[in-house]
């Protein structure tokens, strides 16, 4: 038994102060962004703004001299240039920026995909826009139950065809996506893997 005592929860406070609106190329990246957008990104976020319009705030906070330094929102920052955008700012020391930035993305990344509303999903969404039809058609699922029975398996293993295949590591779930999908676009027949 741990001698530790159990961590007090605490209630979680509100960071957010204020929305604001401003040309995106006022915006200053962080520093110590570690994300690297691709090609294909940038496709499917242009075809999302023709496709549905700017729909979610950038999120950045105010650094020692007061300019807006952003936490999440680098590539719409890239892509709206000048365009005009609306930026959540938050109340955090440069710490916790930092913290978020390391944070936020890979958060998301771990939601899972169930199969069912998925499919009902893409099919009451239509676009004409082909980098947004690849995006939604890498999406993953979750695998589907495997038969671990000995015999099934040794069976299938001795019954799989030649194959050369390269396997690329990928930092996080968001990464993998975006890979598929660029790949999909070449006609490279891709499958996900996780371990």
């Amino acid at each position: 038994m741990s001698d530790e005592a159990p961590k007090e929860k605490k209630p979680w406070r509100n960071r957010i102060v204020e929305h604001i609106q401003l040309p995106a190329s006022e915006l200053l990246p962080h520093e110590n962004n570690p994300r690297i957008h691709g090609s294909f990104q940038k496709e499917a976020l242009i075809a999302l703004g023709r496709e549905v319009g700017f729909a979610r705030s950038l999120l950045g906070y105010r650094d020692a001299l007061g300019r807006v330094r952003l936490i999440d929102g680098h590539l719409r920052r890239e892509v709206l240039g000048n365009g005009e955008v609306c930026v959540e700012i938050l109340d955090v020391t440069d710490d916790e920026a930092r913290k978020l930035l390391l944070s936020i993305d890979p958060l998301a990344a771990l939601a899972e995909t169930e199969r069912g509303p998925l499919e009902i999903l893409r099919n009451l969404v239509a676009t004409d826009e082909d980098a947004l039809a690849t995006l939604w058609a890498s999406i993953e699922t979750l695998p589907e139950e495997v038969d671990l029975e000995k015999e099934n398996k040794a069976e299938k293993v001795k019954n799989l065809p030649e194959k050369w295949l390269v396997l690329i590591e990928c930092e996080n779930e968001a990464m993998q996506v975006l890979l598929l999908a660029e790949m999909q676009t070449r006609g490279i027949p891709v499958k996900a893997l996780v371990s």
